[in-house]
């Protein structure tokens, strides 16, 4: 089952970015009515229903533990204004619950082993601060998702005891941990019993705490079935945001409003060392564009709770290119998530089982996030899904270094241009799709652009004209 999970999640994908170089002309050169109507053809079918309130929305991840030096609820809560002054719309929270202690790693362990999916981690506080913050959360006028840990638990977890056939066993019939994460168990979901007593705890956080949904942990290793029937059954308290933690079209048809652009990111940080150049993007671009329902949210980011821990910063991975990549990830189709500490260009990797509180110091690229917030807010060809308006690809003569692309919708047109290389590059625009008057967001420069017009770009430069 898993091994069969697997291959559709990291190999299938991986053989469909071969699609034939016919595909990218299409998707650069074809525009209009007719073309919307093929493509909608031969775009799988989602029947999810977005909830209304995201779709402009940007989703913001919160790690309780390190936030702040108190590490708790109540100490976090002090940050709600001033991340509503920033723009953000939807609160992702790391984990809460107790952690477990059996096989417990460090000596605080891992947010992701839980013991009591109904209970708040004391060191964090309170069920009653959890749901004070999340009522100051919706006061400001924001939304706050829970992250859900469905593929596993804690060693001393009571299901251990109470239904130890809800496990996944050896050959010998011992409790098995998932892949080597040694302090958890895994969960088998071939017994049916165990997903209403999972959906149940998740009603749990609806309707006690009135959050707005779910980021699912490791979704990809649960199977889909489950997540089909746990939307339904949320749906029925209120409408939810899902958030899964897995890559591709299957999680959108029923289930998620939102997957992981693993490719995406990980390209980028290939583009960002020299090894990958934007050709390989436009490529994954096709790919993602003819893969996925129109209307699939794809989360896009340059840093997570995981890649800061486990592979190092956005610094320590993209370097001078860090900035140019928040851009294209708030400018690509998809939403984009920023992590704790990124607003101050936090540059270490927080520890994982340990306190290692982030020093935020002046908060110094607090500005840059809020005016990228402000232009997905406010321009609706950035909106996300059926909201926002397509990408079409605008070519150049320095097409493996520039990428150049519009989008547009109810009359409002982006323009944006990247330098993805760490050299000078100029290019010519090719076509005319691109002309007109626009204003640039950053700088406020008027400029117009007309057929054949060149540009000059700075190693990594980014800029995103807009017009009414």
């Amino acid at each position: 089952m898993k091994i069969e999970k697997m291959f559709i999640e990291k190999v299938f994908p991986a053989l469909l970015i071969l699609i034939p170089i016919a595909a990218l002309f299409l998707f650069v050169a074809c525009t209009g009515p007719k073309k919307e109507t093929q493509e909608k053809k031969a775009r799988p079918e989602s029947f999810v229903a977005h909830p209304e309130w995201s779709r402009n929305a940007n989703i913001y991840e919160v790690n309780i533990r390190q936030y702040t030096p108190e590490g708790t609820l109540n100490a976090f809560r002090e940050h709600i204004p001033r991340l509503k002054k920033m723009g953000v719309d939807i609160l992702w929270l790391m984990p809460v619950q107790p952690i477990g202690e059996k096989n417990r790693k460090g000596s605080l362990g891992s947010y992701y082993s839980i013991r009591d999916y109904k209970a708040i981690n004391p060191e964090f506080g309170t069920m009653e601060d959890f749901k004070t913050l999340v009522n100051e959360i919706h006061n400001q006028g924001m939304k706050v998702i829970l992250d859900w840990v469905a593929s596993h638990t804690a060693w001393d977890h009571p299901w251990m005891n109470e239904h130890p056939d809800w496990y996944s066993k050896d050959s010998l019939g011992n409790v098995i941990a998932p892949f080597d994460w040694s302090d958890v168990a895994d969960l088998d979901y071939d017994k049916k019993e165990l997903w209403s007593g999972m959906i149940d705890e998740m009603k749990y956080w609806v309707t006690e705490a009135d959050i707005d949904g779910f980021r699912c942990d490791v979704a990809w290793n649960v199977v889909i079935d489950f997540w089909d029937t746990a939307r339904v059954e949320l749906d029925r308290i209120k409408p939810v945001f899902m958030l899964a933690e897995a890559e591709g079209p299957q999680y959108h048809t029923r289930a998620f409003d939102m997957s992981y652009a693993w490719e995406i990111h990980h390209l980028l940080n290939d583009i960002a060392k020299g090894k990958k150049n934007v050709r390989k993007l436009d490529s994954l671009l096709v790919k993602e564009d003819t893969l996925y329902p129109r209307d699939a949210y794809r989360m896009l980011f340059t840093s997570n709770h995981d890649e800061n821990s486990w592979k190092g910063t956005e610094f320590e991975r993209m370097g001078e290119a860090s900035l140019c990549m928040a851009v294209l990830t708030a400018t690509l189709p998809g939403m984009p998530l920023i992590y704790s500490g990124q607003e101050s260009a936090f540059n270490e990797r927080l520890k994982f089982f340990e306190k290692d509180t982030i020093d935020w110091k002046d908060y110094r690229l607090e500005p840059f996030y809020t005016s990228l917030f402000k232009l997905k807010h406010a321009y609706q060809p950035l909106w996300n899904g059926n909201w926002g308006g397509a990408m079409e690809r605008i070519p150049t003569s320095a097409d493996t270094a520039i990428l150049a692309f519009t989008r547009a919708k109810e009359g409002d047109k982006i323009f944006a241009l990247f330098n993805l290389s760490a050299q000078v590059k100029e290019g010519k625009l090719k076509g005319d799709s691109f002309a007109g008057e626009y204003r640039e967001w950053f700088t406020g420069e008027e400029i117009t652009f007309k057929k054949g017009a060149a540009v000059r770009l700075k190693p990594w430069e980014y800029k995103v004209y807009v017009r009414r």
